[in-house]
Order: C-alpha cells, then sequence, then structure tokens
C-alpha cells in the first residue's frame, strides 16, 4: 500500500484476463473502468457506547468495492451503500451501483459483515448493534474523502433496511460530533425502508443537508407509520426531509432477483415495538420503561419481502434525478 490512499486497486481488464470474472459487455466499460478494493478501519461499539460516545471499541478491518465509473483526473460524486440484515447478498447493491455508476457517481459498496464474521443477522439481531454501521459509514466517508478520483463535497450514504437505519441518523448532529470525521460531512441521505422507531434524544437536530426517505406502504417488516411521524417531526423543524412512498410495496421492494415474495419465518422484527432512548445511552421499551433487548415480548418473527417492478422502476428514476442535481453530474 503506497500513496495518499490505502487501497489494494484491481483493473477489471486484468481481472478478466486472470479469467476471475466474465468479461463485461462493450458498453459496460465505460460505466466500470476501475473497481478498487479498499480496507477500511472501523470500530464495533454496543448501542450504549455508541450513544455515550464511547470511541475505543473493538477495532475491525471492513471491505469496500469502489467503482469509478469514468476514466480522467476529474474528482466525481460518490455514493456509500450500506446494506441490510442479510449482507451484500441477491444483487441488490450491485444493481444499485451499477445504475448510480451509469450517470457518472463513484460507488463505495461497505460489506460490514465479513470482518466481523458475522454472515445475517436477520434471525439474530442482537450480533451487532443497530448502531454500529454509523461508525462504518463514517469511516468510509473519510477514506472517500481521501481519494484523489473522489470529490469530498459530493459524498452521499445509502442504505437498505438494517443500512437504511444507519443512513437515517447518520445525519443526527449529536452522533456527527462523537463519531464522525472533523473536517467532512455526507452530502445527502438517501434511507430505504429504515427502521425509523426508536426516538433518540435530540434526534431533530439533523444536518443542513437534504434526506430522502424511500420506503413501501405495504411493509410489514420495517412499518412505514413511524416514519411517517419522524419525517413530520422533523419537517415542522424546517428540515429538508422528504418521504416517498409506494403503495403496495413490500419491504426489499428494489431488489429485482427476488423472484417471489419470501416469508422470513425466523427474522426478527421490532414492527410491534415503540422505542425511546432514555435515559441517555439506554434504549427501552416506550410502554413497558424496561430496557430493550432482542428478548422483548414486542419482537416478533415472520415478515415478507418481495420485490415490486413499479416501486423499484420509480424509485431508480427518483434517486438519479436526485443526484444528478444535487451533484451537479453532467
Amino acid at each position: 500500500m503506497n500513496g495518499k490512499v490505502t487501497r489494494s486497486a484491481i483493473i477489471v481488464s486484468l481481472v478478466v484476463l486472470l479469467g476471475l470474472i466474465a468479461p463485461p459487455p462493450p458498453s459496460a466499460w465505460a460505466q466500470f473502468l476501475r473497481i478498487e478494493l479498499h480496507s477500511v478501519a472501523s470500530t464495533t461499539l454496543t448501542d450504549q457506547q455508541f450513544l455515550t460516545g464511547v470511541t475505543a471499541g473493538v477495532p475491525v478491518t471492513l471491505t469496500g468495492e469502489l467503482r469509478i465509473p469514468r476514466p480522467g483526473v476529474d474528482r466525481l460524486p460518490a455514493v456509500v451503500l450500506l446494506h441490510g440484515s442479510g449482507g451484500i447478498s441477491g444483487g441488490r447493491e450491485a444493481e444499485w451501483a451499477r445504475e448510480l455508476n451509469g450517470v457518472g457517481v463513484a460507488t463505495l459498496m461497505l460489506d460490514a459483515f465479513t470482518g466481523r464474521q458475522i454472515v445475517s443477522t436477520g434471525d439474530d439481531q442482537a450480533q451487532l448493534g443497530r448502531l454500529a454501521m454509523i461508525v462504518d459509514a463514517y469511516r468510509a466517508l473519510e477514506l472517500l474523502s481521501r481519494h484523489p478520483r473522489i470529490d469530498p463535497a459530493r459524498i452521499a450514504v445509502m442504505g437498505f433496511s438494517r443500512g437504511g437505519q444507519a443512513t437515517l441518523y447518520a445525519s443526527l448532529k449529536r452522533f456527527q460530533r462523537m463519531h464522525g470525521p472533523r473536517d467532512v460531512q455526507f452530502a445527502a441521505y438517501l434511507p430505504f425502508y429504515a427502521n425509523c422507531g426508536t426516538t433518540f434524544v435530540d434526534d431533530e437536530n439533523v444536518a443542513d443537508r437534504p434526506i430522502r426517505l424511500f420506503h413501501g406502504a405495504a411493509d410489514n417488516y420495517v412499518p412505514i407509520a413511524p416514519c411517517r411521524s419522524y419525517v413530520a417531526r422533523l419537517r415542522a423543524a424546517g428540515k429538508d426531509l422528504q418521504l416517498t412512498e409506494y403503495a403496495g410495496a413490500q419491504h426489499v421492494f428494489d431488489n429485482p432477483f427476488l423472484a417471489t415474495p419470501v416469508v422470513l419465518k425466523q427474522a426478527q422484527t421490532t414492527r410491534g415495538c415503540l422505542l425511546e432512548e432514555s435515559p441517555v445511552g439506554q434504549i427501552i421499551n416506550s410502554r413497558t420503561k424496561q430496557p430493550f433487548g432482542y428478548d422483548d415480548p414486542c419482537v416478533e418473527r415472520g415478515p415478507t419481502i418481495a420485490y415490486h417492478p413499479q416501486a423499484h422502476a420509480e424509485a431508480q428514476k427518483a434517486v438519479k434525478a436526485f443526484l444528478t442535481a444535487a451533484f451537479r453530474v453532467q
């Protein structure tokens, strides 16, 4: 590793010559000119550590795949992609990377699980604190801000489900002060079907940057209702938030590789829980006033995930339109 950026770079043409992947069609070469694998140094914190400002957790090295869509020396906008409880699987993150690369936006797909020896948290969410991936997002932001091809003023974060929750709450100024970089911040936040069911201390004090939420109205894994309430509360406080709802769309509505709806019989869902931070650093069940854990009676199992082609197409159009306008992509 050398130079100003710590990285292990892989040139697509070399990978193809080695026979590790099939060559892409000619039209794809302009989009996926360069792929780099980066080590991202992060820290694993419990939710209580995170909320009380502890930074000295368990060190962990994560991996991010950076796709740089255009040749040259100019600086490009970028989006950090944060996966959900299943990790990077099913092609959703890669599909979004392809779409964003196609409009000239670089992408960093961050794997928050493998370095922690986690495959999936779907059936056991207690394996990793819900807020840990916010730290990961901040460390990815730091890395990208030092990359010679990335414009540090045009880096957004976009996440799905568990990653969507991290994306949403990475916008809190309180969390940024405790765990974020000092000299750079995300230019925009794009959470997909995020869990908005926890009220945090000072959670109306978000970054002065646009926040755009996307959610299926028929989601029974992470219901939309708490997001409606949270967005209304922040908009009343003058914040730049928008919630786009897709009628009939369920959880993971944007994964075209999900051929038929699937009931995840053992997957945990907090759809029946109402949570809050009280006192500072402790998440409690708002109804019982007892500390929350995944053995809480409000935790259920058996949510559904399902692809929704129309919602997916509309979300793609909306995200690309927003980013190309916000980032002034030519």
